[in-house]
């Protein structure tokens, strides 16, 4: 009976932890893409363009810089896929999702901030990594988007 608990403590335990992990990780990932589907159909009035000049010749009522920033963390199971994927080489797909997420999150924050625009020009994106004090090491990633939100007459 000892042994069996002792197998269970030693790599049973472990297992059930990361299978844990890895569907709760699914389940919240899965939740966010669904709440950026939601708000990107709902922010869809507001273009954005990465062009200095707008269409048409309408005078302008109202220009602001805009700003939104995201930053979002990889899972250790995703870490760990990762890099398995480096030693034999290919796409990193756990961080392309993850990079993916944060892109389109950073926007529609930049675009909540100015629901009255009528569009956003000159819109830039910058993306940065967090390596949590160790060299060549993802911790997390920083996506930050800004423009000229401007409001016609």
């Amino acid at each position: 009976m000892d042994a069996y608990f002792s197998i269970f403590m030693n790599i049973g335990l472990p297992l059930l932890i990361i299978i844990i992990a890895v569907f709760t990780g699914s389940i919240l990932e899965k939740r966010h893409f669904q709440s950026i589907e939601k708000r990107e159909k709902e922010m869809s009035g507001i273009p954005v363009l990465n062009g200095k000049k707008y269409p048409g010749e309408r005078p302008v009522e109202k220009a602001e810089l805009v700003s939104g920033s995201v930053v979002i963390s990889i899972d250790y199971f995703k870490k760990f896929l990762a890099g398995l994927r480096q030693i034999f080489g290919g796409e990193i797909k756990s961080y392309v999702s993850l990079v993916d997420r944060g892109r389109r999150e950073a926007i529609l924050r930049m675009k909540e901030k100015c629901r009255d625009a009528d569009l956003i020009v000159n819109f830039r994106i910058k993306t940065s990594s967090i390596s949590k004090g160790r060299k060549n090491k993802i911790g997390s990633v920083e996506v930050y988007a800004y423009g000229t939100a401007i409001k016609f007459k």
